[in-house]
């Protein structure tokens, strides 16, 4: 009986051994994600590569240890942009844009940690890709800044003159803001619309965990940021925008969003839900009339093609939170990938991040929507 016992556990043993030599179907990835650059120290945000294929990046003051908000990648290295002595004059940067005209546009939030904005303190500047220097600085006017402002990405059209941004509230009204970049007079547009704020009903689960703030006490927050990703067409004639804490894609007609005669009532009229795409950080347009997504929850990009369907080009565990997204003349689309959703705020004040951090690349065989 002994003998009989003993050879029942052998065989079970070798039963189990087989199966657990078996392959364990897995999720498949989709597209080629191609990373082409690690970050080893502060957590990015914003990339953007120029019309020459320079590549710039930023650094927000998130609390991580940030030397400067603004780099190039050169020679496999970042290095402060356009010198270490213009970053001091930076005080929290969420985005860099390159125009597609010779200049870089750096976004500045002077908010700190996600503070109040200082007075004055938000400001767009313009650095000249030739001489690598400072060629324009605009302020925000007071009349668009609220003390919960926190402006996160911008586009440019420069057949109007216009710099399209957005405020991604934490706690306040998100709202468009449209900046006149010649006489820096601003518009602060469809503030508190349903739009451009988080939806009430919105739950993110990344990773296999319902996102919210989670502070150290115990206690929690919903996870609320209002308007956040930004895409101008290819002839400016369309504004895409889409609340951080939403799946939905929202569009509106330029023109007037631009016009001061136009009321919120008749702006909010022509506002159009354009449906779930799934939860976005960074949006992007090209010159075909496709728009591009970040899908933080699935580490996705995903495609709407100019007949409003959508394909995933890539899904990949590797882009955990893709975040900002820029079309490079190689016919790339470029994004960064922070893991922004296992900061301490998120998980009771323990920094989940792993170093480190990612710029990807998928190829999507077009240009840049122009912005002239």
């Amino acid at each position: 009986m002994k003998t009989l016992r003993i050879a029942a556990a052998l065989a079970l043993a070798f039963s189990l051994h087989v199966q657990a030599a078996e392959p364990v179907p897995q999720e498949r990835p989709v597209g080629q994600a191609e990373r082409v650059f690690v970050f080893t120290g502060a957590m990015p945000t914003g990339v953007s590569v120029s019309e020459t294929g320079r590549i710039f990046v930023n650094f927000p003051q998130w609390g991580d240890d940030v030397p400067f908000g603004v780099g190039e990648i050169r020679d496999g290295r970042v290095v402060a942009y356009p010198s270490a002595a213009a970053n001091r004059d930076f005080s929290s940067v969420q985005s860099v844009v390159a125009d597609g005209q010779g200049k870089l546009w750096v976004l500045d939030t002077a908010a700190p940690g996600f503070a109040a904005p200082k007075a004055g303190g938000p400001k767009l500047v313009a650095v000249d890709l030739k001489t690598d220097k400072v060629a324009q600085t605009v302020v925000f006017p007071s009349n668009v800044i609220l003390p919960t402002t926190y402006v996160n990405d911008v586009r440019f059209d420069f057949r109007t003159g216009t710099a399209y941004v957005t405020d991604s509230s934490l706690s306040g009204p998100g709202a468009i803001i449209v900046l006149d970049l010649a006489s820096g007079a601003a518009l602060r547009r469809l503030s508190g619309h349903a739009s451009t704020s988080a939806d009430p009903a919105f739950a993110p689960i990344v990773e296999g965990e319902n996102m919210k703030v989670r502070n150290a006490d115990g206690s929690t927050q919903a996870f609320t940021v209002a308007s956040d990703g930004i895409a101008l067409s290819a002839d400016g004639a369309t504004l895409y925008y889409s609340p951080l804490s939403s799946r939905h894609l929202y569009s509106v007609p330029t023109r007037l969003l631009r016009d001061p005669a136009v009321s919120e009532q008749q702006l909010a009229a022509a506002v159009k839900d354009l449906g779930e795409k799934g939860a976005s950080d960074g949006l992007e347009a090209d010159a075909d009339g496709a728009v591009y997504a970040s899908d933080y929850e699935h580490n996705s990009i995903r495609k709407r093609a100019p007949d409003g369907s959508w394909s995933t080009l890539a899904s990949d565990g590797r882009l955990l939170w893709p975040d900002t997204l820029s079309i490079g003349p190689d016919g790339y689309l470029y994004f960064t990938a922070n893991q922004l959703h296992r900061q301490a705020g998120f998980h009771g004040g323990k920094d989940l991040r792993e170093k480190a951090y990612g710029l990807f690349r998928v190829k999507i065989n077009a240009k840049p929507a122009p912005t002239r």
